[in-house]
């Protein structure tokens, strides 16, 4: 069903993708848009170790949300940290791609659980993520990915 990877030798591991969608903050997330173009997205995301699941902070409206309620399969894309090849212009990199179905949360006890957890791949300051989170609750749905497919490659471009 998912097309594997056309340079074997390019591919890296399972665990190697999870670490890159752990660690990682934001990618690219795409969803069937309007007239059924492609809509991609920058995102900040969770890797739940535990379920594998990848998880979303959102609007409760919009481009997204109407394209999730139309076709609920989606891609989402991270790339690791590039980092120079001494004595080349290129860089190295690896990048992750997810494919999966996306599931609209409302559960406000469950939105606030990832929103934390989320906003502590940027901040520790748990008084300020407690009055983020109370002032956008009302306005906030969380979108749940569960992956069906995971590939990632390494790429090297001197």
């Amino acid at each position: 069903m998912f097309r594997k990877l056309a340079k074997k030798n390019k591919a890296i591991s399972e665990e190697a993708c999870i670490e890159i969608l752990k660690n990682q903050k934001r990618g690219i997330l795409s969803v069937l848009g309007d007239d059924d173009y492609p809509y991609g997205t920058p995102l900040n995301h969770f890797y739940d170790e535990e379920t594998g699941k990848i998880y979303f902070h959102s609007g409760n409206y919009g481009h997204r949300k109407d394209g999730i309620n139309k076709h609920d399969k989606v891609s989402f894309c991270v790339l690791s940290d590039p980092r120079p090849v001494e004595g080349f212009w290129g860089l190295d990199i690896e990048s992750v791609i997810v494919f999966g179905r996306m599931k609209i949360i409302t559960d406000h006890d469950v939105i606030k659980d990832i929103a934390r957890k989320l906003s502590h791949k940027f901040t520790l300051d748990d008084e300020w993520i407690d009055e983020e989170i109370k002032a956008s609750i009302k306005g906030t749905i969380l979108l749940e990915l569960t992956p069906e497919h995971m590939c990632g490659k390494f790429v090297n471009e001197s």
